[in-house]
């Protein structure tokens, strides 16, 4: 029997969600940031873990900069030169 790789429990067929290669339960599959439940095809992955597209994944690991990767892609660097 596979183990879910968020709760390490077993995953029976009835319960199982299969994404990123593993055998997750349903509701276990949650993006790594916001802790959003994700349904299989509609996330983008990083080092294994899950995250939902928009806004976490974009955020996290999309191109930074105005117009970019959505609100959080900002980032304040308060030791730059303007």
């Amino acid at each position: 029997m596979p183990k879910c790789p968020s709760c390490a429990k077993e995953v029976y067929f009835a319960e199982k969600v299969t994404s990123l290669g593993k055998d997750w339960h349903r509701a276990c599959l949650r993006c790594e940031k916001c802790k959003k439940t994700l349904t299989c095809g509609s996330h983008a992955q990083h080092e294994g873990k899950p995250y939902c597209n928009i806004p976490c994944y974009s955020a996290l690991f999309g191109p930074k900069g105005f117009g970019h990767g959505g609100t959080e892609s900002h980032t304040y660097d308060p030791k730059a030169k303007k």
